[in-house]
This record gives C-alpha cells, sequence and structure tokens, in this order.
C-alpha cells in the first residue's frame, strides 16, 4: 500500500498577539506559504534528518514581549513629542518599542524568537506630516534625542535599530498617500510611508482617483513589495524585480523633499540639469542619517499589462546562459523588465522543488541539458506591444544562438505568481532549526565568473549547505549576483559564517550591496569598500546636515562608531 508522503505540523495559526513572533513573523500576520513536500525531502537528503526532526519546534516565540526597561528620556521630552503629534501617536508600552526597532534580518529574527531584545527605542512616534516631522527633528536636535526612521520594517541589514534609544519615527502610519499623479510630467508625488500595493493600485486606477487618461504603474516591483514602502525603496537604493527595463529606485526619483537639523529643502523638478553636482542624487540611499525624507516625486510608466510577453529557456552551461545575457544586454534593440539566470545548482533544485516530471528530466538530458550543468533562464518583456514583440524576439534569436532551448512561457509565469510568498516559508523552516538567508552583490560581467566561484567554494566549504545562486537585475556593464545559503547551525556560528561571505564578497570584487541597502550589517567594510576619500566626503555630509548626529548614529552607513555585533542581553 502506498503511504503518503510525511508532511511537518506546519504553523497555520497568526502569532499570539504581543508575541515576540507577532514581530518576527513575514508578511500579514495570517498568510502562509508552506515548504512544499519537495522541499521537505531535500531538506531531510541535504541534512541528514528523519521525520523525528520534524516533529518538535524550536524557539517559536510565541512568549509575550516583556522590556523592563523603563524609556530614557524625561517625562518633559516625552510630553514635548506628545504636544507635537497627539498623544494617541505616541507609544512607549514594550510591544510598540521592540516592534518598531526591529526588522527583518535572519539574526534579529532567530533572537526574537529566543526572546533575545537587543537595543530598542525610548519612544515611538506616528508624525501626522510634514509638518509634523520638522517640530520633531528640530525638538530632537536641541535635545539631543536620537531619531531612527522607521517606514515599512522590512530591512535586512539592521537599518531600523535605534542603537542609542531616542525616538523611532514611523513614516508609514499617517504619511502613506498618493498626493499627486502628474500626467503631462508622467510622475506622482506621494509620502514615504506609501506600501507598494497601495502605491501601484493607485496608479493602475489614475483615471479613476486623478482624472487620468492613462492607467500607470511604478515599474518597482521587490519581493518585499507587499511589506516595503516607497519611502524605503528611495533611501535604501532598492531594485525591483523588473529594473532591467524600468531602472533601480535610483533611477525613478525625480525629486524628493527632506527634512534635516540644518533645514529643510526640496530638490528641483527639472528632468536634466547642469547645475553641479545633484544634492537629489546625494540624498538617495542615504538611509535616514542625514534627516527624513517626508515627500518624493517618482517617474511612473504606462500601465499596459496585455502586451507583457513571457518567456524561458534552458541554456546548457551557467557560461552560455551569462554570455546569452550579455549580449541581450548590450544589443541596442531594448530590454525585457524581468529577467533572470539561476546557475546550475539553483536550478536542480528549483527543477526538483517544482516537481519536474521524470520524462522532461530525461528529454533535457537527451538533449545536451545535463544536471548540474544546466542553467534555467526566465522573464519578460512589458511596453508598447510592437516593442514587447520586437524584444522577445531578438531574446528567442540569442538564447537560440548560444544553444538554448526555449521552455514557453510557462516557467516565467509560475515564478510570477509566487513571486512575493517566498519569504514566509523562512518562517517554517526557522521552526525546525533550519536557517535560510540572502547575500547579493553588483558585478561587471569580466569579473561574474570569479566572484560566483570563489563565493560559491566558500559557502559549499561547510559541508551540509545548500548556496543557490542567480542573477535578477542586469546592465550593459553588468549584473548581480544573488547568493541564498540554507543549513542547519546556530546564531554564533551563522553570524560568523556570514561575516565570512561578506569578506569572500568584498575579496573576489562584488559591491558589498547591490539592492538592499547597508545599515549597520555592512557599515565594518564600507571604510575598505568606498576608500578615505570617498568615506570622507560623506561624513562631511553629515557633518553639515546632521552636526550633532541625532539622525540615526550608531554607525548607519559607517559613518561614525560602529558597535559590536551582539551586544544586548536576554529579557
Amino acid at each position: 500500500m502506498k503511504t503518503k508522503n510525511f508532511r511537518p505540523d506546519w504553523t497555520e495559526q497568526a502569532p499570539p498577539a504581543g508575541s515576540f513572533r507577532s514581530i518576527a513573523k513575514y508578511g500579514h500576520p495570517d498568510r502562509f506559504k508552506h515548504p512544499s513536500d519537495a522541499w521537505v525531502r531535500m531538506m531531510k537528503d541535504e541534512f541528514h534528518l528523519t521525520d523525528a526532526d520534524f516533529s518538535k519546534k524550536f524557539d517559536e516565540g510565541h512568549a509575550q514581549v516583556a522590556l523592563n526597561r523603563a524609556p530614557a528620556l524625561k517625562p518633559e521630552q516625552i510630553e514635548a513629542l506628545e504636544a507635537v503629534v497627539g498623544r494617541e501617536n505616541v507609544s512607549r508600552d514594550d510591544y510598540s518599542r521592540v516592534k518598531y526597532s526591529s526588522a527583518k534580518t535572519a539574526e534579529e529574527i532567530l533572537e526574537l524568537r529566543r526572546g533575545i531584545i537587543r537595543e530598542v527605542a525610548d519612544v515611538v512616534v506616528h508624525p501626522r506630516d510634514k509638518q509634523d516631522v520638522r517640530k520633531i527633528v528640530e525638538y530632537c536636535d536641541a535635545q539631543r534625542v536620537p531619531v531612527t526612521v522607521f517606514s515599512g520594517g522590512s530591512s535586512c541589514n539592521f537599518g531600523c535599530r535605534p542603537c542609542r534609544g531616542g525616538v523611532s519615527l514611523v513614516m508609514s502610519t499617517h504619511m502613506n498617500k498618493v498626493l499627486e499623479v502628474n500626467e503631462l510630467n508622467q510622475t506622482a508625488r506621494v509620502q514615504p510611508g506609501l506600501f507598494g500595493p497601495a502605491y501601484e493600485d493607485a496608479l493602475n486606477r489614475a483615471p479613476e482617483l486623478f482624472h487620468c487618461r492613462q492607467r500607470y504603474t511604478c515599474g518597482h516591483f521587490p519581493q518585499s513589495f507587499e511589506y516595503s514602502t516607497v519611502g524605503g525603496w528611495v533611501l535604501t537604493l532598492g531594485s525591483g524585480q523588473a529594473s532591467t527595463y524600468y531602472g533601480d529606485a535610483y533611477d525613478i526619483v525625480f525629486s524628493q523633499e527632506f527634512v534635516t537639523p540644518a533645514g529643510s529643502f526640496k530638490t528641483l523638478d527639472y528632468p536634466a540639469t547642469a547645475t553641479g553636482p545633484k544634492v537629489n542624487d546625494i540624498m538617495k540611499g542615504s538611509e535616514g542619517v542625514f534627516g527624513v525624507l517626508v515627500e518624493v516625486t517618482m517617474k511612473i510608466f504606462r500601465y499596459q499589462p496585455e502586451n507583457r510577453r513571457f518567456f524561458s529557456f534552458m541554456y546548457p552551461t551557467w557560461e552560455s546562459a551569462v554570455d546569452a545575457s550579455r549580449e541581450i544586454m548590450q544589443s541596442e534593440f531594448g530590454r525585457p523588465a524581468i529577467y533572470r539566470i539561476s546557475d546550475p545548482e539553483e536550478t536542480e533544485r528549483g527543477l526538483a522543488l517544482y516537481g519536474m516530471p521524470g520524462f522532461v528530466d530525461s528529454f533535457l538530458a537527451f538533449r545536451g541539458f545535463k544536471p548540474m550543468r544546466r542553467c534555467l533562464c526566465l522573464g519578460n518583456v512589458e511596453g508598447d506591444r510592437d516593442y514587447a514583440r520586437l524584444v522577445a524576439r531578438k531574446i528567442r534569436r540569442i538564447a537560440r544562438k548560444h544553444g538554448a532551448m526555449s521552455l514557453t512561457g510557462y516557467a516565467g509565469r509560475k515564478w510570477e505568481h509566487t513571486r512575493y510568498t517566498e519569504p514566509y516559508m523562512r518562517e517554517d523552516l526557522n521552526d525546525f532549526g533550519i536557517l535560510i538567508d540572502t547575500l547579493e552583490a553588483g558585478v561587471t560581467w569580466d569579473n561574474l565568473h570569479r566572484l560566483h566561484q570563489n563565493v560559491r567554494a566558500f559557502v559549499k566549504s561547510r559541508p551540509g549547505t545548500i548556496c543557490m545562486t542567480h542573477a535578477s537585475h542586469f546592465y550593459p556593464q553588468g549584473t548581480n549576483l544573488y547568493f541564498i545559503f540554507i543549513a542547519r547551525m546556530g546564531l554564533d556560528e551563522y553570524v560568523a559564517f556570514q561575516k565570512g561571505i561578506i569578506d569572500k564578497i568584498v575579496e573576489y570584487g562584488g559591491s558589498l550591496s547591490h539592492h538592499h541597502g547597508v545599515g549597520r550589517l555592512l557599515a565594518p567594510w564600507m571604510g575598505s569598500h568606498l576608500g578615505r576619500e570617498q568615506m570622507a566626503v560623506l561624513r562631511a555630509l553629515k557633518r553639515h546636515f546632521d552636526p550633532h548626529n541625532v539622525m540615526n548614529p550608531g554607525g548607519q552607513l559607517g559613518l561614525d562608531e560602529i558597535p559590536a555585533r551582539r551586544a544586548g542581553s536576554k529579557e
């Protein structure tokens, strides 16, 4: 008799209100995406696990948050903040202080699940508008009270951790609206706390909401799209999954309005200007160290989903996939929107996880696409109908020239359907002591294979470690490599292992970050990465905008003293 596949007892209930798990959990409290049976089989095979290993959960984080640390701010300082925004918009309870001081690094999640609390804000403030922000920043600067900006809370580099207490300034509670769509200029002026889905929905419905003739799209769709904000995209230099066509967040910012301790200003609305170095560019990626972004004008694009053309290919080798991708990006016929190539290990694991039938595997092998050599490519083309047809046709031609076989658009559509839900699985894996994390690096074409081979070699040097790699943001001059590693390891070993991977990325010529920003995680490497002179320029800007170092102090971007990792206590 055929037995049913063993399936772990995945958690199906929302975390208890007020619990550590409710802070650590990704996404909506009632949404889950459990690992498939194929995932479970892969974990068992790779880590030599049995059904028994999936019978007991670890450090689930169901305990209630209890901080037991009184706010360091004086009562009169808290009262002054309440006078600005109203008492209902100031919180100092334990749960709020921990929630709005935490984000989504693997280290933070694992610690929260164990009830470990590191640095927290003294008080949480929810400004209602940019006038509130200006008054708060002025007061905190005068009182030397640190201000850490919190928006979506999806940071994966300790970007929301308030090293020296003070105020956690939550932008997404009230400052979350589309203020204007300028159809003539094809721009949208928005508040920084606006979450991705609300922004995209407003642009898609521009005729109904803003009396526009066209429907629009933001063009920016990171994996964290549902739980990240426009301001977060800009201030961490994020990249959406369709960045190859629409550009990174850096490319689609038109102008910005900032409140800083030195004063408030709005950069100018011009498509181009030759008036010296652009302050608009300086403020992008500033991660809250210069001031608070209170409004941003973004470029927007015509929404034409009916013209999307999906494609997917199997390449015989990683080298052929890279060569074809470079030719596609350096040709002058246009670019795809979404474009991804997976290396051999990611390809094989992906095929297994999505349940590729045995006859398909045999057919691919017969055609010369051998396991642990072949590489999957998938993506789509967007824009005008004739443009989409042309680019899709040119991509197919180049792919065939480099030995690829078309798999139709099925793989691309299937991937797009689940592209925002993958992070939910981390919770289930963590329940059974399995850790999954990512690091990414920008790289030029002439250094891609060196970086890929050596970082992979380091990750795989640890027995029982999965390393899946893909490239997913492309330029004529290069791409990024996104390393996903999965292992069973303790928290201390993980911190050391992660540091080793970053060391290898730097050693072999990758950028410290491609689209996750710097935060405090990568700050220790910033000096060697940028060099003394460039760091001196950033520090000079910091001294100008924030002379008393109240804006997100504690090593953000490596601009001041970086606290030791994991310096805290279990409450």
